[in-house]
C-alpha cells in the first residue's frame, strides 16, 4: 500500500464508488432501443464519448448520436468547425438549432460523411429521432442541460 490505504479499504471504497451524473449515464431501454445521456457538448469529448460508446456497443450495431449545442460557446460558434468530424462515430445524427443558436447549423450537414439532420423543431426532432431507431438502436444525447426532457421523452414514443 503505497498510498496508505491497505487494498481491502480501497476495494471497499471503490463498491460504493458512483459515476459522476450525465456521463454515459443509461436513461432506459423501449422496444429494444437503448437511450443514453452524456453532458459531452465540446467537439472532443464528444469525438471521445461517442467512440467509447462505439466501442462498448460494436460496430454492427446502430448508434444514433442527438447534440444540443446548448453551450454559450457553441450557441456562438465555437468550434464549430471540428463539430461533424466529431460525430462521425455514430450511423446517425441529429442537431438541435433552436433560434438561439447563432451560427448556420445546417452547414454540418454537408460537412459529414453520416447522414446528419439539423432540426429546429422539438417534437419533430423527436419523431425524426424515433423513426431513425429501429429496435436494437442505441441512442446518445448529448447536451449541457435538460434538453426538454428528451431522454423520456423518447422512451415514451418509441
Amino acid at each position: 500500500s503505497f498510498t496508505g490505504i491497505s487494498l481491502v479499504d480501497g476495494a471497499k471504497a471503490l463498491e460504493t464508488f458512483k459515476l459522476p451524473k450525465r456521463r454515459m449515464e443509461l436513461k432506459g431501454t423501449s422496444h429494444g432501443v437503448t437511450v443514453y445521456d452524456d453532458f459531452a457538448h465540446h467537439p472532443t469529448a464528444i469525438k471521445l464519448t461517442l467512440e467509447g460508446l462505439r466501442e462498448k456497443i460494436g460496430h454492427d450495431k446502430r448508434l444514433v448520436a442527438v447534440f444540443e449545442p446548448r453551450s454559450n460557446s457553441m450557441k456562438m460558434g465555437a468550434n464549430h468547425e471540428q463539430l461533424a468530424s466529431s460525430l462521425q462515430s455514430a450511423d446517425e445524427i441529429f442537431v438541435y438549432a433552436n433560434d438561439q443558436v447563432k451560427w448556420n447549423v445546417k452547414e454540418l450537414e454537408s460537412q459529414s460523411e453520416k447522414p446528419l439532420h439539423v432540426v429546429n423543431n422539438f417534437d419533430n426532432l423527436l419523431d425524426e429521432i424515433v423513426m431513425a431507431s429501429p429496435e436494437g438502436t442505441t441512442i446518445l444525447v448529448m447536451s449541457n442541460g435538460g434538453f426538454n426532457g428528451i431522454h423520456q421523452k423518447l422512451l415514451n414514443k418509441l
